[in-house]
């Protein structure tokens, strides 16, 4: 019968979420006893510090690269042992922008490289910049980001240990609270950096390099294999080729590297797109080496959860069309009303989940009566719109797991910190229209049909489920035609 087609796909997509979450349960268990790693802050007048270049990939960027090179003239670091390249492969006035902004720094040692081929995207940045850095350490920060200027200092030490290949701090948010969805963007990052970053590196599982706020030993890129452009997520790449070499990475989150969040919803999206996506190529990759390694077992549980949490949005999307026909099922007794009940079991996973993110975000909020209950609506819309993500994301995915090769597409950046700014007039605006954005749309509305039919048949089993898919898909579709339609 084809319901039972229909109930088996529901199953199969809810156990795979069952088991990230109790991944997710293991690192939420070890969050809890991460072991500060951070070290004394080290002196300017050390003789032994080593030489240090900053790297500071850009594409376009006119409204945040002043920002950028001013802080990091700021850093903190004896200037003889310091070099900064500004690898540019910008095609717009940000290359002037910078050749007239680094004139005020004359005391800084700015290189200023700029590709006209972008072969290799920010991976072939990367690499041809470490061919003439003076570094043994290489820091990395996106053109989006505001180092601390003690970042050198705070991190330089744990490189006196030979092994260690990669520090990676923690990111901040500089605009946090300029919309719903860089709250959202926030609450969703905050997890990922203070549970499954601290919750992998505790038990020496794998962590990865985030792309920018990070310091690399320039032997261990060399070592794995250098800046490859074959995945989208270089950054994921590198990581997992370094410390299957077996170096070890340090994860600080009491260094905190603050950055933009995009505040409207194709860039979002594009931001989505190349995450997802580079994920999947990177479990394509990796995942059948790091199986088949002499690996502990924690570090291959781990790894399969970290390289398929992408694969996630389509256990979500199969588990939101599926649930139509099992719906049907149920209201025309095809499906014994027993086996809902039983479904019900897989609640607990959305329990995991709602605390990993109860956790990360409370903390960092010193577990306030006002952070409990923004807590309270973040955490309902936060799945919302995650559901209403999935049919975007999950084409990412299945992309990147069947290997259809796409470019290297940056999130525009916008320098909006004030609510009063306004992103219409972002030059960098996607203005394309996706074929999902369409679909998104057709889901909005089969979904708030499907929570009127409750209503109406007084079937309640789905109808929460089926109120957060509409919620979602509706926020989602909205944004983003008026994200694509509107021009400044």
């Amino acid at each position: 019968m084809l319901i039972n087609l229909f109930l088996g796909i529901y199953g199969l997509a809810m156990c795979f979420i069952l088991f990230y979450s109790f991944a997710q349960a293991n690192l939420l268990w070890h969050f809890f006893k991460f072991k500060d790693n951070k070290i004394p802050l080290a002196s300017m007048a050390d003789k032994g510090l080593p030489f240090v270049t900053i790297q500071l990939p850009v594409f376009n960027e006119k409204y945040v690269v002043k920002r950028l090179i001013h802080a990091i003239a700021q850093m903190q670091y004896p200037a003889e042992k310091l070099e900064i390249q500004l690898l540019d492969d910008s095609t717009d006035e940000t290359a002037n922008l910078i050749k007239e902004c680094l004139k005020a720094y004359p005391e800084v040692d700015f290189k200023y490289i700029h590709r006209e081929n972008r072969v290799g995207f920010k991976a072939g940045a990367l690499k041809e910049g470490l061919e003439k850095a003076k570094g043994e350490l290489i820091a990395i920060f996106d053109a989006d980001f505001i180092p601390d200027p003690d970042f050198l200092l705070k991190t330089v030490g744990h490189f006196t240990e030979e092994n260690v290949g990669m520090v990676q701090s923690r990111w901040g948010h500089l605009n946090e609270d300029y919309s719903l969805f860089t709250r959202l963007q926030a609450f969703a990052l905050d997890a990922h950096f203070m549970v499954e970053q601290m919750g992998r590196n505790s038990q020496k599982a794998f962590i990865n390099f985030n792309g920018t706020g990070g310091i690399w030993r320039k032997s261990c890129i060399l070592d794995a294999g250098n800046w490859q452009a074959d995945t989208l997520t270089e950054d994921l790449d590198l990581s997992y080729r370094a410390q299957q070499r077996g170096w070890e990475f340090v994860y600080r989150p009491d260094v905190v590297s603050p950055a933009e969040l995009p505040p409207v919803m194709s860039a979002i999206k594009s931001q989505q797109f190349r995450w997802t996506k580079g994920g999947a190529e990177c479990a394509m990759k990796h995942l059948g080496h790091v199986l088949t390694g002499k690996f502990p077992m924690k570090v291959k549980i781990h790894a399969v959860a970290h390289l398929l949490n992408s694969t996630i949005f389509i256990a979500i999307l199969l588990v939101s069309l599926s649930s139509i026909p099992v719906w049907w099922g149920f209201y025309q007794g095809l499906i014994p009303l027993e086996y809902f009940k039983f479904a019900a079991f897989f609640l607990f996973g959305f329990v995991i989940i709602a605390a990993v993110y109860f956790f990360a975000n409370l903390n960092l909020k010193n577990f306030t009566i006002k952070s409990f209950f923004r807590f309270l609506w973040e955490l309902p819309v936060f799945l919302a719109v995650s559901m209403g993500l999935s049919v975007h994301n999950a084409q990412a995915v299945w992309e990147g797991l069947t290997g259809k090769r796409s470019p290297f597409v940056r999130t525009p950046k916008y320098n909006l910190t004030d609510k009063e700014q306004n992103w219409i007039s972002n030059t960098y605006n996607q203005l394309k229209i996706p074929p999902t954005a369409y679909l998104e749309a057709i889901l909005a509305l089969v979904f708030n049909a499907m929570v009127v039919f409750s209503l109406i048949t007084g079937t309640y089993e789905m109808i929460a489920f089926h109120g957060m898919l509409a919620v979602g898909f509706t926020l989602v579709s909205i944004t983003s035609f008026k994200s694509y339609l509107i021009k400044a």
